[in-house]
């Protein structure tokens, strides 16, 4: 017989959230596993946050806002772990390439202070300056990223994994991104 529990309980004025699965493996042992327990007032145990969505622009592109998001929320250890294999890879670097900047060098850009705009003025002037468009050809790419191209294959996987195999509202992996955080 097993079971599982999700209790809520206060414990020096502070909630406590306990997760637990108990129940008997095939040898007839007893077993009791915690999964999840979370105090607001640890660090280790801090709700952990996604960035924005690659669908945000700043200075007219898409997914730069996310990426500053992502540098920041990493450094200062509040990134979602999801996220945490792929930064600087994948469409960080992409977008690094299409502004011509090396991300370690952007990311130390971003963590030296600054908005997002004065950032991306800074790829501009390190890097490259698109056209407005060069921009609208950055943006209807990125947009379209899973939808018969070569990432379709891992929307599919990534669609499964979460569970939204059944969501033909995600076409493309902004979709994905979005309704994996919970946006859509």
């Amino acid at each position: 017989m097993a079971g599982v529990s999700l209790d809520l309980f206060w414990g020096e004025q502070k909630p406590v959230v306990a997760l637990a699965a108990t129940g008997f493996n095939f040898c007839g042992v007893f077993h009791f596993l915690i999964l999840c327990t979370y105090d607001p007032e640890l660090p280790c145990c801090d709700i952990m946050k996604y960035p924005r969505s690659p669908k945000d622009q700043v200075g007219g592109l898409v997914y730069f806002a996310r990426m500053m998001d992502k540098i920041r929320l990493m450094a200062s250890a509040d990134l979602h772990p999801d996220l945490h294999a792929n930064l600087g890879q994948g469409f960080d670097e992409r977008l690094s390439t299409f502004l011509a900047v090396n991300y370690s060098d952007l990311k130390n850009r971003v963590l030296a202070g600054g908005s997002d705009e004065e950032i991306l003025e800074w790829c501009f002037q390190n890097g490259t300056r698109p056209t407005e468009e060069q921009i609208e050809i950055w943006n209807s790419f990125m947009f379209k990223r899973g939808w018969n191209d070569e990432l379709s294959e891992r929307l599919v996987g990534r669609k499964k994994e979460s569970g939204f195999q059944n969501r033909d509202d995600i076409q493309t992996m902004f979709q994905y991104i979005d309704a994996d955080e919970g946006r859509i």
